[in-house]
């Protein structure tokens, strides 16, 4: 298994920033989780709302607590509301089903973190959060 160590959050985490930037996407909070679901990294641009670090931190939890990401997590909140509201209460609420919660897998396919990004649509969190783990030569797993 890969572990993802501060030099790739680092990279992840540039990458993600250059994306909004050259999508020119509001502010956004980037949070990273590790292979343990531990909060690795997390950085937001000037001008980011000071909730944003729980969604971002929300999207990248739900994705890695559940093994799909937040765009799966979305449909399934869709047809199966209840379920995923008893989900969120176990998680005491640091589960956010929309777009922008992104499992990072290395090359075995095996999950090893995953990363939430908040800020601008929920569609556009998530290509930021592609870009910057397709940047550190891992798979992105968006649902």
């Amino acid at each position: 298994m890969k572990i993802i160590d501060i030099q790739t959050s680092n990279k992840i985490l540039q990458a993600s920033l250059n994306k909004a930037r050259e999508m020119n996407l509001n502010p956004i909070m980037v949070v990273i989780l590790d292979h343990r679901g531990a909060v690795k990294a997390c950085l937001g641009e000037e001008g980011i709302s000071p909730f944003r670090f729980k969604i971002a931190f929300g999207k990248a939890n739900g994705a890695y607590q559940m093994g799909m990401g937040s765009r799966s997590l979305y449909n399934r909140a869709e047809q199966q509301a209840y379920f995923v509201n008893s989900i969120n209460t176990l998680a005491d609420g640091d589960l956010i089903p929309v777009p922008g919660g992104v499992l990072i897998k290395d090359e075995k396919n095996e999950i090893v973190g995953s990363v939430g990004i908040s800020g601008d649509s929920s569609d556009n969190d998530e290509i930021a959060a592609i870009a910057g783990i397709e940047s550190a030569g891992l798979k992105a797993d968006a649902g």
